[in-house]
């Protein structure tokens, strides 16, 4: 796997703002954490996380 230094990353960074502008850029920013999130919960098979989990029916007893 390669190496990427400081240096590289902030290149990248300076690229992405000359190409992106800085109104973009954030929104960049937030659609791809927000896919990187989707991504996470799909594979670990999480469907809906901040919903509670289902509670199961409450048992019968007959009584007779």
């Amino acid at each position: 796997m390669p190496d990427v230094s400081p240096i590289q990353l902030i290149i990248v960074m300076i690229i992405a703002l000359v190409v992106l502008g800085p109104r973009r850029l954030p929104e960049m920013g937030k659609s791809l954490g927000k896919g990187i999130r989707e991504f996470k919960q799909s594979v670990s098979g999480d469907d809906h996380p901040s919903l509670p989990a289902p509670v199961p029916p409450a048992e019968t007893t007959h009584q007779s």
